[in-house]
């Protein structure tokens, strides 16, 4: 098994079902992984909330804001746009105090701004940005290990480009990427994973 994990292929786990390895590292890894990561994800809040995500976990590992998450979304009103939109100075230093987040100023203020910003946006129009960037899953080879799962491409770079474009913060191409795989634009399952779609 440690070798199967060294190697990036995907591992028996304790219910000898072969998962991704990185599905093994923690017990909330599990469920996250087979229930939510690489699923279809729609909907504009459910994808601020994941945009917000992604922007907070640039530099640490998904863990420690799988183990948040509760916290975020109740300090950032359960990422409705509306609601976060309307957040005041005195909201940003409750943020800034607030244990249950990541305390990043910067990522705080990216949140506040892109809320702001998507507020002014059409019902539906977030959702229909972001999934007009999902490559053909045809076009693409399932994974065989770890090694051959990209940090970026160019559909997440365009989506990137896309997003900033329209005055979003904090979506480079490998946070726009690692939004695309939680979110199920792509399925970056390994082939053997019992959580890959058919």
């Amino acid at each position: 098994m440690a070798e199967a994990a060294t190697a990036g292929a995907a591992v028996a786990g304790p219910d000898g079902a072969r998962r991704c390895p990185w599905a093994l590292s923690a017990p909330e890894y599990v469920a996250y992984h087979d229930e939510e990561w690489g699923r279809p994800v729609h909907g504009d809040d459910a994808l601020f909330e994941r945009l917000s995500l992604e922007a907070f976990q640039s530099g640490l590992s998904w863990i420690t804001i799988l183990r948040r998450r509760p916290g975020f979304r109740a300090a950032f009103a359960g990422f409705r746009i509306s609601a976060v939109a309307e957040f005041t100075d005195a909201d940003r230093e409750r943020l800034l105090a607030d244990a249950g987040i990541i305390r990043n100023r910067a990522k705080i203020d990216a949140t506040l701004a892109n809320a702001r910003e998507l507020a002014a946006w059409s019902p539906g129009e977030l959702d229909a940005l972001i999934w007009s960037h999902a490559p053909a899953q045809a076009a693409r080879t399932a994974p065989g290990t770890l090694a051959d799962v990209p940090a970026v491409t160019p559909e997440s770079t365009a989506l990137s480009k896309a997003l900033k474009k329209r005055g979003l913060r904090f979506v480079g191409p490998t946070t726009a990427y690692a939004l695309m795989q939680a979110c199920g634009l792509v399925d970056d399952h390994l082939a053997d994973c019992v959580a890959r779609r058919p």
